[in-house]
C-alpha cells in the first residue's frame, strides 16, 4: 500500500513538473516572439532603383542589402574595410540572385573620405533613391576620427551628416527617393545635447552617454532634414532596430564583454537577429504607405514617439547649424 502510494506521489510530482516546464517553454516562446519584433511582409518591387547603404558588409546593413536586391534594386554597399565587404558582396549576390551588388570604400571617421566617396558615386551614379545611413560605432574607448572629432559623434553623426548632404542633389533628382538614418532607443539615455563639448568631448567622457547623444543626433537631423527638403519629394525616416546580435557592440568594456560572452547563449535568446533587426530598415526602405510620411520615428515596423528632446525643433536647428560649421560645408 505505501508502495501505491509513493508511486501516486512520483506520478503527481512528474505531472506538476512537466506543467511547470510547460508553462516555462510558453511563456519563453512569447517573451521570444515579442523581442523578435515585427516581421515586414510587404512585396513592393523596386527594380531600377538605387540604394546605397553605409554598413552595408555586415549585420542589419548586410540583411537589408539582401532584401532590396531581392526587390530588384541596384546595390551599393559602402564600407571601410574592403576585404570584408567584397566577401559580403559575394554573400548578397549569392543570397539574392543578384549580380547588381557593388562595393565603394567609405570611412566615416574621415570627412576627406566621405568627400572621395561621394565625388565617386556623383560621377558613377546617375540615380539614388535610397540612402541608408546604417553604420557605426557603439560605446568605444573615447578617440577622435581622423578630423578630431569624438568617434562616436563623429561617425555615427557628422560622417552621415557630411555623406547626406554631398549627395542630396542626386537625392532630390531621382525623387521620390528616401534617406533613412538608423538611431536606437538609447537615445532615451541622455537628455540635451551639450553643444559646446558634443564634438570633442574635452570635459568628460562616458561611452553609453557619448553613443546615447550621437542617436539623439540621428533623430534630429532626420527631423531638420526633412524640414528643409519640404515639397522636394524626398522623405526622411529615423528608427530604432532593436537590440541585435552584431558586431556593433565590440568596443563594450571588457568586463561587460566578458558578462556577455559568458552569457551569449542566454543573452542572444532574448535579443534580435541581424535579419530580425533588419525589418523596420526595409520597412523605411520601401513600405508604400510611408510614401508622404517624413521626419518621423520607427520601431518594430510601425510610428513610434521619441522622447521630447528628441522632438526639439531649436536643437535640431542648432545641431544642424554646428554640424555644417564643423564639416564646412
Amino acid at each position: 500500500m505505501e508502495n501505491i502510494e509513493t508511486i501516486q506521489e512520483c506520478v503527481f510530482d512528474h505531472k506538476i513538473a512537466l506543467i511547470a516546464i510547460s508553462i516555462i517553454i510558453v511563456a519563453l516562446w512569447g517573451i521570444r516572439k515579442y523581442i523578435k519584433g515585427a516581421m515586414y511582409n510587404g512585396k513592393r518591387r523596386i527594380d531600377g532603383k538605387t540604394a546605397i547603404i553605409t554598413g552595408g558588409n555586415t549585420g542589419i546593413g548586410k540583411e537589408t542589402a539582401i532584401d532590396l536586391a531581392k526587390r530588384g534594386a541596384k546595390v551599393i554597399i559602402a564600407c571601410r574595410d574592403m576585404t570584408r565587404a567584397n566577401a559580403a558582396a559575394d554573400d548578397i549576390k549569392r543570397i539574392s540572385g543578384s549580380k547588381e551588388i557593388y562595393v565603394r570604400h567609405l570611412d566615416l571617421a574621415s570627412l576627406k573620405s566621405v568627400r572621395t566617396f561621394a565625388e565617386n558615386i556623383k560621377r558613377t551614379e546617375k540615380r539614388i533613391d535610397i540612402l541608408l545611413n546604417n553604420a557605426g560605432v557603439m560605446a568605444c574607448p573615447y578617440g577622435k576620427t581622423v578630423d578630431g572629432f569624438e568617434m562616436q559623434f563623429g561617425v555615427n553623426h557628422l560622417g552621415h551628416f557630411l555623406l547626406t548632404n554631398l549627395l542630396l542633389d542626386l537625392i532630390k533628382k531621382s525623387a521620390p527617393s528616401r534617406i533613412i538614418n538608423v538611431s536606437s532607443f538609447a537615445h532615451v539615455f541622455t537628455g540635451p545635447l551639450d553643444f559646446d563639448d558634443i564634438a570633442k568631448r574635452e570635459k568628460s567622457y562616458s561611452e553609453i552617454r557619448a553613443y546615447s547623444q550621437s542617436k539623439l543626433c540621428n533623430i534630429l537631423f532626420t527631423k531638420q532634414l526633412a524640414s528643409r527638403l519640404t515639397g522636394t519629394g524626398v522623405t526622411t525616416y529615423s528608427l530604432h532596430p532593436g537590440s541585435i546580435n552584431t558586431e556593433l557592440a565590440r568596443h563594450m568594456r571588457v568586463k561587460v564583454k566578458f558578462i556577455m560572452e559568458a552569457l551569449y547563449f542566454i543573452i542572444t535568446f532574448f535579443i534580435k537577429t541581424p535579419y530580425e533587426g533588419a525589418q523596420t530598415n526595409i520597412y523605411c526602405a520601401v513600405e508604400e504607405s510611408l510614401d508622404n510620411e517624413t521626419g518621423k520615428y520607427y520601431s518594430d515596423c510601425a510610428e513610434t514617439t521619441p522622447t521630447k528632446t528628441a522632438l526639439d525643433d531649436g536643437a535640431a536647428k542648432k545641431l544642424w547649424e554646428l554640424s555644417e560649421k564643423l564639416v564646412e560645408l
